[in-house]
């Protein structure tokens, strides 16, 4: 039981978001960018290792929650949480930095430009061309990062497609590729 605590007591140390600082800026979309430290990434390398063990009985039981047990009271937590709090944990430890956006947050076509490594000019057309949904907010467009992402992801699937497909071709020609 105590080593239970000691762990739970590990995950919060390293889930910076809970303080207080942090979880307002956050929430009112302002860029959270912490450096991993050496420390924190030591921390999540023991932790890892403590977790990996016990994860697959975590992940094993059919519930939609993982009940954590603190002293004597029991926490429910949703599994998707604790999968999520795994990543962070794996990505800290490999020395990564981790931020949390928020999938229904709105951001600028200069933010989405930023994010998807192009231009806002570029950003714009594609929105105005409907490959992106938008709202305008006065004379500001504003994109949510779910549709932001779901774009990138038809992008990486249709450059995956197209290269497979020359990839083929070259095959197929005999190119020595």
């Amino acid at each position: 039981m105590t080593n239970n605590c000691f762990l739970l007591f590990r995950l919060f140390c390293l889930f910076r978001l809970f303080r207080l600082n942090l979880w307002y800026k956050i929430k009112h979309m302002d860029a959270v960018l912490e450096k991993t430290t050496r420390k924190d990434q030591q921390m999540a390398k023991a932790s890892l290792l403590q977790l990996q063990d016990r994860s697959q009985k975590f992940l094993r039981i059919g519930k939609d929650y993982v009940e954590i047990r603190v002293q004597d009271d029991a926490v429910k937590i949703p599994k998707k949480a604790i999968l999520l709090l795994f990543d962070i944990i794996r990505n800290m430890a490999d020395g990564k930095s981790v931020a949390l956006i928020l999938a229904d947050a709105e951001i600028s076509t200069q933010q989405a430009a930023d994010m998807l490594h192009v231009s806002r000019p570029h950003v714009v057309k594609l929105l105005e061309e409907g490959a992106i949904p938008f709202k305008k907010v006065g004379a500001h467009r504003r994109i949510t990062i779910k549709d932001l992402i779901e774009y990138e992801e038809k992008v990486k699937e249709n450059r995956s497609k197209q290269l497979d497909f020359l990839a083929r071709q070259a095959q197929e020609l005999n190119l020595g590729y």
